[in-house]
């Protein structure tokens, strides 16, 4: 038998004479009245989906909660709503092409994809040590401005989604002076298949240095008024401090990397441990807390972005002592004919690189449309390569079968691993919580379900 509750918007199924537990489905309401209406029936057990329509889920996850009064007993979550199947698409892809399919899987972080991707197709090439330094200098500037906005935006909506639209506000007005920064060299503000197999696709424009330069102390004051909004704020602290706690033992045993880890304490950052790009040139600090909460991990965030700036101040001086190098190998078997640049509209290809293409040179207009429509042919083997996302651990295997298309090129999200820890932050706490826990693990679904 079944009976309707109104007022608490909830159903409960009385049971059977079996002896089966009667089960709750709340569609709404306020939780007191629920937890009230579930009292009086004799029963405290509820069990209901969080998402994937709930705002803190951004209608791409699925929460299932089982819940005594207001505290989550069990919570487990449900993936795959978002599967583009990315992985495999870019197996009919060229090499080059496949960056433009890969950029979308953490769409928050997109450098980073492409970074690690080319780094492992430049191992099967053997061209790691070949690759320009300005090209370098270029990727660690393309990925210290995104690992920025990434913090930005989680920063922002976890704010927003406990209710202070400021922290959002403030953090994407920041997130929007770095964009200005990426789309002036790239020409894209996300998904820019700007890193490619060898180096770079394009110069930086003139002024660009310039630009860096003007965007950091913006990007700074942003950075600022955040810590002043949150930092101190009585009821910021009281609603993340000591909320959604993971210490090492848990990390070290779920696989969980990024901030999470450091929140527990350990400097674990691959481009101290790994370096890739030269990042072992470059003067920064690795943030470490050993509160393992919510909060800690809202910090780190913070100063990871303040360190971040540090870097992109050194590659603005690095481009200008680079004026004029190379941003792609030599290989002409790899390299397009004639070096990309963005044309004087901000978009397409600049008049000088279509006039050599396309009237100095017959050879490199064929050779420019075999390495567009062919690519080139990557040595059969397997590669790993990975990178510091701004979530964690990113690593890339890769199968050539001696082709031009990838065999295989499977993803090591931070996200995927991070989300496994959604249980152990949020089981025997409240139920306001899991917003809160969701907001700090700062996982993108594009990211976990590729």
């Amino acid at each position: 038998m079944t009976t309707e509750h109104t007022a608490p918007q909830a159903t409960a199924g009385l049971g059977d004479d079996d002896g089966t537990a009667p089960e709750f489905t709340v569609f709404g309401g306020d939780w007191s009245d629920v937890a009230e209406e579930a009292t009086r029936l004799g029963e405290q057990r509820l069990v209901f989906n969080m998402g994937p329509q709930h705002p803190s889920t951004h209608g791409v996850l699925r929460i299932m909660l089982e819940v005594e009064g207001e505290t989550v007993t069990e919570c487990r979550a449900g993936i795959g709503y978002l599967h583009t199947g990315i992985e495999k698409n870019m197996e009919y892809r060229t090499w080059t092409q496949g960056v433009t399919f890969c950029t979308r899987m953490d769409y928050v972080a997109p450098m980073f994809n492409e970074a690690v991707f080319c780094m492992g197709a430049e191992k099967l090439l053997g061209i790691t040590d070949e690759i320009p330094e300005r090209a370098n200098v270029l990727r660690v500037l393309m990925m210290e401005l995104t690992r920025i906005g990434s913090h930005l935006v989680a920063i922002g909506t976890g704010g927003n989604e406990m209710g202070a639209t400021t922290v959002m506000t403030t953090a994407f007005i920041g997130r929007e002076e770095t964009f200005k920064v990426i789309e002036a060299i790239t020409g894209l503000r996300v998904n820019n298949a700007y890193i490619r197999p060898g180096g770079v696709a394009v110069d930086t424009p003139e002024g660009a240095v310039q630009m860096i330069r003007e965007m950091i102390p913006k990007v700074r004051q942003r950075v600022d008024e955040l810590a002043l909004l949150q930092l101190e704020n009585p009821i910021f602290k009281g609603r993340l401090q000591g909320v959604a706690t993971l210490d090492l033992a848990a990390c070290m045993a779920l696989g969980i990397t990024g901030p999470i880890l450091r929140s527990a304490g350990v400097p674990y950052d691959l481009r101290k441990s790994e370096p890739y790009a030269g990042y072992e040139t470059y003067d920064f600090a690795i943030p470490t807390s050993t509160d393992a909460d919510a909060y800690s991990r809202v910090v780190l965030r913070l100063e990871e972005c303040y360190e971040s700036l540090k870097i992109v101040e050194q590659c603005a001086d690095r481009l200008e002592q680079l004026e004029g190098a190379p941003v792609m190998v030599a290989d002409k078997k790899i390299a397009l004919p004639s070096q990309l640049s963005v044309g004087s509209d901000g978009q397409g290809n600049s008049f000088e690189h279509i006039r050599h293409i396309m009237s100095e040179s017959m050879e490199a207009l064929i050779h420019h449309f075999k390495l567009v429509t062919e690519g080139f042919p990557v040595p059969a083997g397997q590669a790993y390569a990975a990178v510091e996302n701004p979530k964690g651990f990113l690593g890339v295997h890769v199968v050539s079968d001696g082709g031009t298309k990838p065999w295989r090129a499977h993803f090591r999200d931070p996200g995927f691993n991070n989300l496994q820890a959604l249980s152990a932050l949020t089981e025997g706490g409240q139920v306001a919580d899991v917003v809160v826990a969701i907001a700090t693990i700062d996982m993108v679904l594009g990211g976990v379900d590729r």
